[in-house]
Parts: structure tokens; sequence; C-alpha cells
């Protein structure tokens, strides 16, 4: 028996660069790591400790299949307190992370053939998770020019009699890119209009740079958006696995049809840990997001004085999208060679989609001297050698 058993999409799979690149990431010795998008912060003690005291306890059963209700009602409470937006109980399901979170909601959403508009540069898995749920992504190629902001009436172009959803991620991975709220407002009203829904993943809301303020989408139009969140950047937690889904009871109530016979319910562990750590937001976050915010206006910095080199403007995330293009070199070409010349990891924008293309992103997941050393080694590098290997 060979691959030709397997179902036709996985026998000649397209490469995944962006899996690729962690591969790498893992198996070279004494590189700099820039690529992966997991915060090097360990997960503070205190919710450490907070999870482990209740699994001693014997809380190692399955939760409720939605998840905990006090963690949701925590979520719940989260919102409301902090965006003024009121989510019911059957609202929240506690999700496996936020790719699980995105899954559930094309799962229930899409028929064969339906349409999900994915604008780029944009989180690989997107398109993948849309195939996998039975639609068709749609591409849309954000402009560099543009700051790799969603033109509304460029979506609204996109939208036809099959269309169901639109995914957004804002801040954005890999641009830095944080919608405003006039292409939030243009982009409800156009949702509300052709009856579609926005699929808001919110991943990076807490991370913003200075002059900045996240709006979650749901505020401008409850009744169309699922908002699609995780606790593994928030509160470096990455490694718990842990997510959540908001949306219309009805969609939340057939994600919990179509998750029986995948997970169930979340690892109860992890939902214990969530629920202290979002509780206690305030103790965890703001240090986290005041480290990001060190290391990314370091990076931006450094990039405005290196000729041969600019960045896409950061507004938030963890991310620098920088722009490579006057090497001459592709963007799988240009990480190649920095890997070989410098030993400095990244990831190339067409991991992101074609619209990546001629930029990297620069992951602002390791500590200030390590980024002040990665860039000594950028500056040493002879750019006219390396545009023509």
């Amino acid at each position: 028996m060979d691959s030709s058993y397997l179902t036709k999409r996985y026998q000649h799979p397209e490469p995944n660069i962006l899996a690729d690149i962690g591969t790498l990431a893992a198996t070279t010795k004494n590189a700099i790591d820039l690529s992966i998008g997991d915060p090097d912060f360990t997960t503070p003690q205190a919710i450490i400790e907070a999870s482990f005291a209740k699994t001693k306890q014997g809380m190692t059963h399955y939760t409720e299949a939605n998840g905990l209700p006090e963690l949701r009602q925590a979520i719940g409470d989260y919102y409301q307190t902090k965006f003024n937006l009121v989510f019911t109980m059957p609202q929240i399901r506690v999700t496996v992370g936020a790719s699980h979170a995105l899954f559930l909601a094309l799962a229930v959403l899409l028929n064969p053939g339906d349409e999900v508009i994915v604008p780029q540069p944009s989180f690989s898995p997107y398109p993948e998770e849309v195939k996998a749920a039975g639609g068709v992504p749609v591409i849309l190629a954000n402009s560099a020019e543009n700051g790799f902001a969603i033109d509304p009436k460029a979506v609204e172009k996109l939208i036809t009699s099959h269309t169901k959803a639109v995914i957004i991620n804002s801040p954005n991975n890999p641009t830095g890119n944080v919608m405003s709220n006039s292409e939030a407002k243009q982009l409800a009203e156009i949702a509300k209009q052709h009856h579609i829904f926005v699929l808001a993943d919110e991943v990076y809301s807490d991370y913003l740079m200075p002059g900045q303020k996240f709006i979650p989408f749901a505020t401008f139009a409850p009744e169309n958006t699922v908002t699609l969140g995780s606790m593994s950047k928030s509160y470096a937690m990455t490694g718990w696995r842990i997510g959540y889904l908001l949306g219309p009871e009805y969609l939340v109530t057939a994600a919990k049809l179509v998750n029986e016979g995948i997970t169930y319910s979340a690892p109860t562990p992890s939902q214990n840990v969530a629920l202290f750590a979002i509780t206690h937001a305030d103790e965890f976050i703001p240090s986290f997001a005041q480290a990001f915010a060190e290391r990314l206006t370091y990076i931006n910095d450094q990039i405005a004085v290196t000729d041969w080199l600019s960045v896409a403007p950061i507004e938030g995330g963890i991310y620098a999208f920088v722009d490579i293009r006057k090497t001459g070199l592709g963007s799988v070409e240009f990480a190649e060679q920095l890997l070989q010349q410098a030993g400095i990891i990244v990831v190339p924008g067409l991991a992101f989609g074609q619209a990546g293309e001629g930029f990297i992103r620069i992951a602002a997941t390791q500590p200030l001297e390590t980024l002040k050393l990665a860039f000594q080694r950028l500056r040493e590098l002879d750019v006219t050698k390396l545009s023509k290997e």
C-alpha cells in the first residue's frame, strides 16, 4: 500500500513552508531562531501551580463538552468588563486553541463548494482549514503599499452567492497591521448587507504598539461575527493548547455536535490554568506586552538604519514583516541564505501567501540581547554577494 490510498488532497500535498521552517528551527543547532510565534516566556509559575493544585485534587476527568462553566463565565465577564460586550453562556465554547475554534466554525457554516474570503498575507493554515471543511478559499491579496490593510470594498467585490464568510486577523500575523475602526465598520456593514460571517481571529489583541487601540470586531456586527480567541500568546501558554469560540448561540450549539467525535472537550488541566490566567489578566499581560513592544521598537529602529531593508508598519502583534525586495531575492531563497551565511532562521513571506512574497517575518520572541546579536550579524552581511548567489 502507498499514498494512493489517501484522500486525493493528501496524495501530493503542496509544500508547507511554515511547517518546514518549524522543523528547521527545531533541528538546527546554534542558530538564532526568529521564526517561531511562540513567546520565549515560560507560563507564569502562579498559573502553573493553580492548574496543578486542582489536578492533584483529582480534577482529571472530562469537563462539560462546551467547557468548564466557571471558565466560560470568566471569558464572558472578561469581554463585558474590558469591551462592554455581552456573551451569554450558550454563546461561549472552550476549544483546543484558536485554530480548533476556526475549524469548528467553518465546519458548521460550509456546505461543499461554499466560499470563504481569505485576505493575505495571513496565517498559512487559514486556506487549508477552509478546504478541510469542504469550502473554497478565495484569496484577496492585500497591498504592501497600503501597509497590508484590508480594503472592505475589495472584500465586497469578491462576494458571490456562494460566499459564507471572510477571515480577518487583527492584530495581524504576519504583517502587524491593526484594523482601524473605519475599516471595521465598513466591513461590518458589508457583512450585514450580504448576510455573511466575519471570522475574527483576535489572538494578538493584547499586544499593541503605542497609540493603537483594539476593539473586538463583534462590537460592530455581533450577529455576523464569530470570535476566535486563545490563551497561547497573552499568557505564554502555547503548549497548554487552550482557546475559545464566541458567536451566535445556534452556531456554538452546532459546533458542539461537530466536536463530539473530535476532542469532545478541551483538556481539564488546561481549562483550569486558563481560568486562573484570565481572572488574573492584569497581573500577567502588561509585562509581556511591554516586552514585545520594546523588542518590536528595537527591530523597527534597526531596520530603519539598514538601507537594504524596510518594514511594514508595526501596529500590534509580535512580528515584524520585513521588506527584502532590494536584495533581488525571493523570500524563500533569502531565508535560506540568511541561515547559511548568518545563522538566523526567519519565515519567508511566501509562507503567508503570494502577497507576502518579497518579505520575511521576524518574530520578536527572543530576548533583546539575542535580537541585538541577530542584527549585528545582519549588518555584517555582504548584500551584494548575497544577491548574486
